[in-house]
């Protein structure tokens, strides 16, 4: 359970876009993110794997230096008027042979080349966690440690780099975010977001198509709270707390009871 998703998330987002601006490359934003959500991860998996600590204080405790150290940064570097304009952004990815096509060419014809990415992570990691030695010996590692160890794998290596992998993927959400979206940072940038995934896995029952259609339910909320203000601009605030409505509903079990 990796409850530092929210810290590896926001570390993501402020080095993707520090190392986009410096760097002048997204693609070089894109393997800042990596590392340093990689880094983040290893922390907690030292914690939580090594030393055994209780997995909801370590994930906690990246949370609270991914905010305080990614706040500091951010502050000492860009003082005053914030992240400049400018910044080098991930493409999106136009189809022209979409824009003839009616709703599709809308939809598809010009999304984010992190989002075709993530169609891409979505198959890959079915593939491997369910269709190679590595996904069996991961599921062994996790479910059935004693068993593993018993034929010979190491637990504790597998677990330091699921928990990696972990990371470095939820600063790719997070640099999507930073670079990719709205092309800028602020403290406390991803607000929630990396507890709403968590809750996506959780709701998505550990598996990636459940996941994969948990998160087009929440993300729906989100959508659909960015346009309800144009009906009663009033209520814009409240329609913000549709998405984390929609997750509490989600994880409370009234859709269905997930089975980790």
């Amino acid at each position: 359970m990796n409850i530092g998703l929210e810290g590896m998330m926001l570390t993501g987002a402020f080095f993707s876009l520090l190392a986009a601006d410096k760097l002048g490359s997204w693609w070089l934003g894109l393997l800042a993110a990596i590392v340093s959500g990689g880094l983040l991860a290893l922390l907690h998996a030292f914690l939580s794997v090594h030393l055994r600590a209780d997995q909801i204080i370590s994930g906690f405790a990246v949370n609270l230096l991914a905010l305080g150290v990614t706040g500091f940064l951010f502050i000492l570097i860009y003082p005053e008027n914030g992240t400049p304009s400018g910044i080098a952004k991930i493409p999106d990815v136009n189809l022209g042979f979409l824009d003839g096509v009616p709703f599709v060419g809308k939809v598809f014809g010009h999304l984010n080349l992190m989002i075709w990415l993530s169609f891409l992570v979505l198959i890959v990691s079915y593939v491997v966690i369910f269709r190679t030695p590595y996904g069996l010996r991961l599921r062994a590692a996790g479910e059935h440690p004693l068993a593993a160890e018993t034929v010979g794998l190491s637990v504790y290596g597998i677990r330091y780099r699921a928990v990696a992998i972990s990371g470095m993927l939820a600063a790719l959400g997070g640099a999507y975010i930073s670079i990719g979206f709205v092309n800028s940072f602020n403290e406390g940038f991803t607000a929630g977001k990396g507890f709403i995934a968590l809750a996506i896995l959780i709701v998505g029952n550990w598996r990636p198509r459940g996941i994969f259609i948990a998160a087009l339910l929440i993300s729906f909320g989100w959508a659909l709270a960015q346009r309800l203000p144009v009906y009663s601009p009033s209520a814009s605030t409240l329609f913000e707390t549709l998405p984390y409505l929609v997750t509490l509903v989600a994880v409370g079990g009234l859709i269905r009871r997930p089975r980790p």
